[in-house]
Order: structure tokens, then C-alpha cells, then sequence
């Protein structure tokens, strides 16, 4: 099969890319390299780059890769960016989406694999959280992301175009090639190991007073190879609709603190910082449907495994990669 991936060379797209690549796919990578970088394309794959914002260059490049299936990673993602510029999130992630989706009806492509989210439900009614709770995102980064999956229930009902949304929880971990290196970096675990790495003085705890056992948000972690096997489960035929990928287990801020002083052997020094607006106390994933309906099954579901194997990456790339 031919899967055309989007933001293939991001940080969950290029261990996809290579899951693909490893499981004998055909892959043709489409990224703009604002957010990924060149060097974390695979190799074995084609690489295109340009913007999903030219739809004629999005419908070439679709039909040109012959494309069967498309994986789509292609975003903007940071939650705080979008509450202050909330235009760039809805003409990234849903206009220019739109220019994806129309590519894909023309190409009669068979297959949408989407890159969602759990902030697409917002503070939860309750945990672990069920793909059938309210969906009620309280940032435009979460509320794009939920208008991407109207769009494709309407794409398949009136265009065939059989989809899966996977709503992630908190990607983080590392393959021996690929890992995560962001321009802005928000997430926990990488901020964390650059303490460690002596690239910063100390981490942030952003709030110390939450109604959880240490006062820290507690957040479900899931490692990126087990994200991207689940996107290749869902390439199976008939398979379709909504799925939370987590582990189910929930670890607070001071626990990943903990785990990167246990898997590094460096103190790491942390400050309390004032609360965030919009963190939710805890997140942690329901996703039996995943296992049920898929066949899925995290190969490293604990947060020890998922710390080491960034930890490894980000010692042997401690400036990520250079392009």
C-alpha cells in the first residue's frame, strides 16, 4: 500500500514514517519543515516539501504518490499559542486541512488516519476517560482539532472516505533513529532531561496545589512506537471511527521528575511556578476500544520504558537534529 503522511518529518510522524517503512509500506513524507526537519525524514521514503495552505501542489502531490492511504500530522499544537493567535490554528489545522480532504476525495484515496487529540474533550466528567464522553475543548487548538473530525464523519458519509481519528494523550519516548526535538519545546519529559542533559538550571512544575496525592497534574504518557503500531492497526479495512491512545495509568509531574533523576542518575532540580489556565487536575486514557477493536497492545507501557528510551536519544542527539 501507498501512505501519504503529513508532518512526516514532526516528531510522531517520522516513528511513524519508519514504522510504515519497517512494515514494507510505500511512504511519500509532505511536510513544509516549519515545525520537522529534513533530517528525521526516513530515508527510504520520498520526501515533498511543501504547505497543505496550495492546494493544487497538495492535489498533485496526492495523486502523484498514487496515495491508498494518508496518514495526517501536518499541525500547529502548542495550546498556549493558540489561545493568544487563535487565526493561525483554524486556518492551519482545518482550512488547509480542507485542501488535504479534497486531494484525498479526488485521489479516491481509501484510508484517513488522523492525528487528533484529548483536548478535544476538555476538563473530563470523569477518568479514565471514554471516547463517548462530551466533547467540550476549552482552547482553539482542541476545538480545531474537533472540527477536523466533523469534516471527516462528512467526508465518509458522502465521499467514502473510510477515516480513524486517534485522540492522543501525552506522546513522549524515542525509537533508536527518531525522537523529539521541538523549536519551542512545551512538553514535560524533553524539558525535563535537558536538567539533566546541563542545558538548563532546572525544570518547572507549573502548579503544586491540584486535589491529586502530590499536588502536580497527573497525565498519561504513551511511547511513540506504541502511538505509530496503532496507526498501522488502523489501516485495516472496515476500521473506522474515534480511538483514545493511552496507557491508562496516570503519573503526576513530580513523579516524571522522579523518573528522570531514577533513568538519568542526575538530580534535577524543580521550581514551583504558578498554575496554568486550563490544565485540567488529571487526563488518563480509557483506550479498550484501541485493543478490542484494533488488536492494539502497548510493547512499552510504563513510564520507566518510556523515559529510557528518550533518555538514550537525547544523549546521543544532545542538540536534536541539526537541520
Amino acid at each position: 500500500m501507498n501512505v501519504f503522511v503529513t508532518g512526516g518529518a514532526g516528531y510522531i510522524g517520522s516513528v511513524c514514517v519508519e514504522s510504515l517503512l519497517d512494515a514494507g509500506y510505500t511512504v511519500t513524507v509532505f511536510d513544509n519543515l516549519s515545525e520537522g526537519h529534513r533530517a528525521a525524514v526516513d530515508p527510504r521514503a520520498t520526501f515533498v516539501q511543501g504547505c497543505l495552505s496550495d492546494p493544487a501542489l497538495i492535489t498533485r502531490a496526492v495523486a502523484a504518490a498514487r496515495a491508498e492511504a494518508i496518514f495526517h500530522f501536518a499541525a500547529h499544537a502548542l495550546v498556549g499559542e493558540s489561545m493568544k493567535n487563535p487565526a493561525k490554528y483554524f486556518r492551519n489545522n482545518v482550512a488547509y486541512g480542507l485542501n488535504l480532504l479534497e486531494a484525498a476525495a479526488a485521489a479516491r484515496v481509501r484510508k484517513f488516519v488522523f492525528s487528533s487529540t484529548c483536548a478535544t474533550y476538555g476538563p473530563p466528567e470523569r477518568v479514565p476517560m471514554t471516547e463517548d464522553l462530551p466533547q467540550r475543548p476549552i482552547n482553539p487548538y482542541g476545538e480545531s482539532k474537533l472540527m477536523f473530525e466533523k469534516m471527516l464523519q462528512w467526508y465518509q458519509q458522502l465521499h467514502g472516505l473510510e477515516f480513524i481519528a486517534f485522540r492522543y494523550f501525552n506522546a513522549a519516548g524515542a525509537t533508536e533513529k527518531y525522537g523529539e526535538h521541538h523549536r519551542v519545546e512545551t512538553h514535560l519529559i524533553p524539558n525535563v532531561l535537558k536538567v539533566a542533559l546541563g542545558q538548563a538550571a532546572q525544570c518547572e512544575i507549573f502548579g503544586t496545589d491540584y486535589p491529586t496525592p502530590d499536588g502536580t497534574c497527573i497525565r498519561d504518557y504513551i511511547h511513540i512506537a506504541d502511538l505509530a503500531q496503532a496507526h498501522i492497526l488502523g489501516l485495516a479495512p472496515g476500521k473506522t471511527g474515534f480511538y483514545n491512545l493511552g496507557n491508562g495509568d496516570g503519573y503526576s509531574v513530580r513523579e516524571v521528575v522522579q523518573m528522570c533523576e531514577k533513568v538519568t542518575g542526575k538530580k534535577i532540580p524543580a521550581v514551583a511556578k504558578p498554575r496554568r489556565p486550563g490544565d485540567p487536575p488529571r487526563l488518563v486514557a480509557a483506550a479498550n476500544k484501541a485493543v478490542v477493536e484494533l488488536g492494539w497492545q502497548p510493547r512499552y507501557p510504563t513510564l520507566e520504558a518510556i523515559v529510557s528510551t528518550a533518555w538514550a536519544w537525547h544523549q546521543r542527539h544532545p542538540a536534536g537534529y541539526t537541520d
